[in-house]
């Protein structure tokens, strides 16, 4: 009886082994621009390489932002740090320097500043680790209210806003190319044709904006350190957008790209190959912010 028992234990054993050995969470995966996987700490050691660091993101994924602060606080034990984002316009910089300084409280600058709806959940942290640090953040993003213009009446007219407008753009004219990679992309999708109409406008709008980012990156940015950078992933993916018009403004600088990829499964596609330095690919099914 006892052998019985036995035998029936390590069967038992055998089995739940078996099922539980075939489960594996896994919430992120790293590869290089190739599809070979990386570890974390790879990544980071690849980032903090360059010059600029763009960390192409999903706007409403936890896990995307959980990964960013970890990076960020890993860059700064590496490098000495300047941080940007998407998420604050240029004309919200004076109250952002303020906040850094303790001048203004975070109430204070939650009531005032002009902030993204998910400010709290997915930013507000990184902006008090800034603040905490020492580090510097800039306020990179065109006014909406100029991006908004452009979509309706194209980059040519911006020549017309008044001087004191024009402060919080980048300096003009600005260059436009549907050559630039992702922009030929978006105007298909709008049905667009041509180099003419309201798609096309459209276009011109996310040109302004990463011009503008790109421009304040290179005119914050100082030699020996890194500036890293938070922008939806559009704008710097495939070595478009904000990475292009950087090269414009300074061809000499070591940009390093991360992709992002929201899937399934955590396998490399042939296609994903060369859409950025770093690939990330995190849960589909995550926790969404907003």
């Amino acid at each position: 009886m006892n052998k019985l028992k036995l035998l029936f234990g390590l069967l038992g054993l055998l089995f739940s082994s078996l099922i539980y050995g075939q489960i594996e969470l896994k919430v992120y995966q790293f590869y290089n621009s190739e599809g070979k996987q990386l570890s974390y700490a790879d990544a980071v050691d690849q980032l903090a390489i360059g010059d600029i660091a763009l960390l192409g993101e999903l706007h409403d994924h936890a896990m995307v932002h959980w990964i960013q602060k970890r990076i960020i606080a890993d860059l700064h034990a590496k490098r000495q740090l300047v941080l940007g984002g998407e998420f604050f316009e240029r004309d919200n910089q004076i109250i952002i320097d303020e906040y850094l300084k303790g001048i203004v409280n975070d109430k204070r600058f939650e009531e005032e500043a002009r902030l993204w709806p998910n400010y709290v959940t997915d930013y507000k942290s990184i902006l008090q680790f800034a603040r905490d640090s020492g580090l510097y953040f800039v306020a990179t993003n065109v006014p909406r209210r100029y991006a908004a213009f452009v979509a309706q009446h194209g980059l040519d007219t911006l020549e017309s806003l008044p001087a004191s407008s024009r402060v919080y753009l980048p300096k003009l004219p600005i260059a436009f190319s549907l050559e630039t990679p992702g922009y030929s992309d978006m105007l298909d999708m709008m049905g667009g044709h041509g180099m003419s109409g309201k798609a096309t406008y459209f276009v011109q709008a996310q040109a302004l904006k990463d011009a503008a980012m790109a421009e304040a990156i290179v005119q914050n940015w100082t030699k020996k350190q890194l500036f890293v950078h938070i922008n939806g992933d559009f704008h710097s993916a495939n070595y478009g957008g904000i990475y292009s018009y950087i090269k414009i403004l300074n061809p000499k600088l070591n940009v390093q790209t991360l992709k992002v990829y929201s899937e399934k499964e955590f396998v490399f596609r042939n296609e994903w190959a060369g859409s950025g330095d770093i690939i990330l690919i995190v849960p589909e099914d995550f926790t969404r912010t907003h």
